[in-house]
């Protein structure tokens, strides 16, 4: 059961990801970050089966890391969200398939545009001003069509995030107590208290 919310404002992208880790009914862990920061200017959240998540996490952030190390510069958000596309499309195709849902947030310094990106474990890629995973967006993603203005400052943008969040732990069976949000920005990403 887990849960994670993206939303795009004026000049940043903001995502959050709930903190536990649960198997079954045990949860065996609350503070568990389900966020990677890719590269100074793109972070992803990332929800599924454990093993896989970390994996291919890890695996994508290495990789972008090597794109950068060969070629100089960092990919721009869609040529990043493109290539963890096609890596999940191609994992599904194989024995091994990945069981990952993302949500990748970037700003593109060449545009100076935020970007955000949701894809699922089938190799989806949609472009959104507005995202969710997991059991909380079936109450999230209502809220975030109401309340989501995509020329909201910061702080518009965080009270929106924290209406998703008291509507989830109140209406969700089970307690996500904890979420953890990061914002990404011309100035690279960084920690928000929510």
């Amino acid at each position: 059961m887990e849960c994670s919310f993206a939303l795009i404002g004026k000049g940043y992208v903001l995502v959050a990801s709930d903190t536990s880790a649960a198997r079954s009914i045990v949860k065996m862990k609350s503070d568990e970050d389900k966020t990677k920061i890719l590269a100074p200017h793109l972070v992803m959240t990332y929800s599924g089966e454990p093993g896989d998540t970390v994996q291919f996490a890890e695996y994508v952030e290495r990789n972008l890391r090597l794109q950068h190390i060969r070629n100089i510069h960092e990919l721009r958000p869609s040529s990043s969200a493109a290539w963890i596309r096609r890596s999940l499309a191609d994992s599904l195709r194989s024995r091994h398939p990945y069981s990952v849902n993302l949500l990748l947030g970037g700003y593109d310094v060449a545009t100076d545009t935020p970007k955000l990106y949701w894809i699922d474990y089938l190799g989806t890629l949609a472009e959104v001003p507005f995202a969710a995973h997991g059991y909380g967006s079936y109450f999230a993603l209502s809220l975030l069509d109401r309340y989501h203005n995509p020329e909201a400052p910061l702080e518009e943008g965080i009270e929106v995030l924290k209406r998703c969040i008291a509507e989830v732990q109140q209406r969700l069976v089970i307690n996500l107590s904890n979420f953890k949000a990061r914002v990404v920005d011309k100035d690279g990403v960084r920690d928000v208290e929510v």
